[in-house]
């Protein structure tokens, strides 16, 4: 009976995540002009050289800390201006490096596909879309301390891109948190977002570390439903290069893993609580969930929820699609289970 029972678990699990496969391997799509772990510039010397070099090619479809109060902590990006490297196409503003962001706003009017690719001490390179609104858009350090390199691409014919600006840094970082403390693309939110002040709902009263986690993690996996439909529409490439609207997760209570992942550390943030999303790999299904920091164990990056003893990895979508079943928890559980590609 009991490899009978551990064998039902076993297919439980299984099943569960081959039925989600369609809409957490739909990152490979949704993230696709996002994440490109494998292109890397062939040539970077200048800032000037090298506007009109073709460097990669990026296929269309891959691409106090814990006792936070019940009122918002956003610390909004700025591109105050102080350090910039800039031509007539681009300018990166680097002035808050320590905080670990840089911001880069495109200068010309173009329909072309626009990228930065951000590569860090550990050689992860990060792919983000860059959006030709006039505006500075705000791109993380995720990979700490250390030499990163920028390079702001512009598409020339279908997937092939020519360098437009270069910029290599030496980034410090205030502390290891300042990345996952703020807004950025992926996790966008203001001090007058929707999420902000639900949050901020959610927390009141609370004041402990647990309670204020437990609060946020209980309203997401509760009251946000799997939308099958639109990571089936995903899966058909119908949204390319997919980013979660935090605020439109929150209206419509329906989102795929990434808009769970992305909703929730929304919410964290904004209480002063870091927070990181990650995308990888959970067995073989493509994947997003959370990881959060607590003083008194460091970042919590394997397992669901907090019984009065220990942590477990914060996956709300998971959780919430099993409805909280005992086989689900057990694969949750095991950090084994996750690989960490990308932390945003």
């Amino acid at each position: 009976m009991r490899k009978l029972s551990k064998l039902m678990s076993l297919v439980l699990i299984v099943v569960i995540t081959l039925g989600l496969a369609s809409a957490c391997s739909l990152l490979e799509s949704v993230i696709s002009g996002n994440e490109n772990p494998t292109a890397k510039p062939s040539d970077t010397k200048g800032n000037n050289d090298n506007n009109n070099s073709e460097i990669v090619n990026i296929p269309d479809n891959s691409v106090s800390v814990v006792h936070a109060p019940a009122i918002p902590i956003v610390l909004v990006p700025e591109a105050p201006g102080v350090k910039t490297e800039e031509n007539e196409k681009a300018i990166i503003d680097y002035s808050n490096t320590a905080d670990g962001y840089i911001m880069i706003k495109w200068l010309t009017e173009t329909t072309n596909q626009l990228r930065v690719l951000i590569t860090g001490p550990s050689e992860t390179q990060y792919t983000y879309t860059i959006l030709p609104n006039g505006i500075f858009n705000v791109f993380p350090l995720s990979d700490g301390n250390g030499k990163y390199e920028i390079n702001v691409v512009e598409q020339t014919e279908g997937d092939r891109y020519a360098l437009a600006l270069n910029l290599k840094l030496d980034v410090v970082l205030k502390d290891e948190f300042a990345p996952f403390l703020r807004p950025n693309q992926f996790v966008n939110f203001t001090e007058n977002s929707d999420v902000v002040i639900k949050a901020s709902e959610l927390v009141a009263g609370k004041s402990t570390f647990p309670e204020k986690i437990a609060a946020v993690y209980d309203f997401v996996v509760n009251n946000i439903a799997y939308d099958v439909d639109f990571a089936n529409a995903v899966v058909a490439g119908q949204h390319k290069g997919y980013v979660p609207d935090v605020d439109t997760v929150l209206a419509r209570r329906q989102g795929i893993c990434f808009d769970y992942a992305a909703l929730m550390t929304a919410m964290l943030r904004s209480q002063g609580i870091p927070t990181k999303l990650v995308i990888g790999y959970a067995g073989e299904v493509r994947h997003a969930w959370i990881s959060v920091f607590s003083e008194e164990t460091g970042w919590v990056d394997q397992a669901v929820f907090f019984d009065g003893e220990s942590w477990t990895l914060m996956d709300p979508t998971f959780a919430s699609t099993a409805n909280n079943t005992a086989a689900l928890h057990e694969f949750i559980g095991d950090g084994s289970n996750y690989t960490v590609l990308y932390l945003h």
